[in-house]
C-alpha cells in the first residue's frame, strides 16, 4: 500500500507538460480535479500528482466516516507503535537512485507566478538528531542542483536544528516525497510535546492495512518509509539564505527571510515515479493543514459535551476557522464547545457549532444552520486579545486577534420540529 493507492480516478494527462507554471494552469482550467501529469518536459520518466490528498478521497479510499477518521488519528496519537523495519534493498523506493545528483530534473513545480521559484510543497522532512525524531511538512526553495532553502517555524524541526546549529554541527535527514497518505497525516499533526510520528504512523497502518509500516535505514543513518515515490539523503546545513516569496495557505504573498540551506547528496525514487506536487491554497493544502488538526479538536470538546464530527474550512484555509457537530443534552452545551474548541487548536479564529444533522463540510448547510437556529445577541462568544496564528494577516503586531464562536444548535429541551429542514 502506498501513495499510488490514492491515484485511481485521476485525470491522466499525456501531453508534454513544463514544471514552470504549466502545471498549475492545467490544474486550474480542470478546477483542480486529481490529476496525474505523464508527461513532464524537465523530468522524462517523471510524473507528477496532484489534488488527490482530499478528506472524500482518503474515506473513500478505507470505507470510513470522516468522524471514524478523526477517531482513528486520535486513537493513534495516543497508541503509537513501531515500524518494521526491513532490507533496504526490498523498497520500492530503492529502485533507482540518480548517478548525478540534480534536484532539477525532479519535477519540482513552479505554481504561482509570485513565488520565488520552483517549490516543494507536498515533501517531508524526517530529521533524527539528539535521541529524538521529527517527521514535518516544510517548503524549500529550489536553489540549484544540490540544494534548497526551507522555511522552518518555531517548531520540532525549528528547535532540533537550533541545537544543532549551538553546537556547531550540520544535522542529517530525509526529504520524503509521495509518502503512504497515512504518513502524510501523521507529518502534518502537530503536537504540545515531542512524539515520534513515524510511530503514530505505524499505528496508522496497522489500524487501516492490518500491518505496520515498512520502513529503512539509508546511508546516513536516518529511517524512512519504503513504499515512497521519492527518498532523498540529505542535510541541513549552518548556512542561510533568502526563502520566498511563497504564496501560502492563506492565499496571500508570504515575505521574503533568511532561512536554513538543504544539502542534498542523494536521490532515490521508484521506477516511473509520481511527484506529489501540492498546490498552496488548494483543498489538498487545505486537507493536510486541517484534518490532522481535527482530533485535537474533537478530543477537547468531547471532554465537555458528546462531539461527533470537525471540519476545518476551506474558506478558514483549513486552519484558522471550523465547524463542529455535537449532541447536545443542555442549552449550554454550544458555548462549552466553542471554548473547548478554540482550546483544542490556539490558531483557530472562528468557530461554528451544529447538530449532528447538518453536514460539517458543507457550507451552504452550515450557514443554513446559522440563519435558522442562531441569534446573534444571545447564541455568539466573543473573546479579545488572544493569541493569533501567524498566518492571519490581520492580527496585531504583538501577534493577537480576536475570536468568535457561533453556536448554531436547537436547544435539546424544546420542540425540534419548527427547526428540522425536510431538504
Amino acid at each position: 500500500m502506498g501513495f499510488r493507492d490514492l491515484l485511481e480516478g485521476a485525470i491522466e494527462v499525456n501531453e508534454k507538460i513544463s514544471v514552470f507554471h504549466e502545471m498549475f494552469d492545467y490544474s486550474e482550467e480542470k478546477k483542480h480535479q486529481p490529476i496525474i501529469f505523464n508527461n513532464i518536459a524537465e523530468s522524462p520518466d517523471h510524473r507528477a500528482s496532484m489534488n488527490i490528498l482530499t478528506r472524500e478521497r482518503i474515506c473513500a479510499r478505507f470505507e470510513i466516516s470522516p468522524g471514524e477518521l478523526i477517531d482513528i488519528l486520535s486513537w493513534a496519537m495516543k497508541n503509537p507503535s513501531e515500524p518494521k523495519m526491513i532490507d533496504k534493498e526490498l523498497a520500492p523506493v530503492m529502485e533507482n537512485t540518480q548517478s548525478s545528483l540534480d534536484l532539477s530534473k525532479v519535477p519540482i513545480p513552479w505554481h504561482y507566478k509570485e513565488d520565488g521559484g520552483r517549490y516543494q510543497s507536498a515533501s517531508i522532512i524526517v530529521a533524527e538528531y539528539d535521541n529524538q525524531r521529527n517527521i514535518s511538512f516544510h517548503r524549500q526553495l529550489l536553489r540549484d542542483k544540490t540544494s534548497t532553502v526551507s522555511r522552518f517555524v518555531p517548531r520540532h524541526l525549528r528547535t532540533m536544528t537550533d541545537k544543532a546549529w549551538k553546537a556547531n554541527e550540520e544535522m542529517p535527514i530525509a526529504v520524503v516525497n509521495g509518502a503512504d497518505p497515512l504518513v502524510l497525516l501523521s507529518g502534518a499533526m502537530s503536537f504540545n510535546e515531542p512524539l515520534d510520528e513515524m510511530r503514530v504512523a505505524s499505528s496508522l497502518h496497522q489500524k487501516l492495512y492490518g500491518r505496520p509500516l515498512e520502513v529503512i535505514t539509508l546511508d546516513n543513518g536516518i529511517v524512512v518509509p519504503s513504499e515512497s515515490e521519492y527518498v532523498m539523503e540529505a542535510c541541513i546545513t549552518m548556512e542561510t539564505d533568502d526563502e520566498g516569496p511563497y504564496v501560502d495557505i492563506t492565499g496571500t504573498v508570504d515575505d521574503i527571510r533568511q532561512e536554513p540551506v538543504i544539502r542534498y547528496s542523494a536521490i532515490h525514487h521508484r521506477t516511473s515515479p509520481v511527484f506529489h506536487a501540492i498546490i498552496p491554497a488548494q483543498k489538498e493544502h487545505y486537507t493536510l493543514m486541517g484534518l490532522p488538526r481535527a482530533p485535537t479538536i474533537k478530543t477537547a470538546v468531547s471532554e465537555v459535551v458528546e462531539c461527533t464530527d470537525v471540519y476545518l474550512t476551506e474558506g478558514g484555509c483549513g486552519w484558522l476557522s471550523s465547524v463542529v457537530q455535537i449532541v447536545p443534552k443542555t442549552k449550554e452545551d454550544g458555548k462549552k464547545a466553542i471554548h473547548a474548541a478554540l482550546d483544542g487548536h490556539k490558531s483557530m479564529k472562528q468557530v461554528i457549532v451544529v447538530d449532528k444533522d447538518i453536514d460539517v463540510s458543507s457550507s451552504s448547510r452550515v450557514e443554513w444552520a446559522l440563519m435558522t437556529r442562531w441569534q446573534p445577541d444571545k447564541d455568539t462568544v466573543i473573546l479579545s486579545n488572544q493569541k493569533g496564528s501567524s498566518l492571519d494577516p490581520s492580527r496585531s503586531e504583538a501577534g493577537e486577534t480576536s475570536k468568535i464562536g457561533m453556536d448554531a444548535t436547537i436547544d435539546p429541551n424544546i420542540d425540534k420540529s419548527p427547526y428540522e429542514s425536510v431538504l
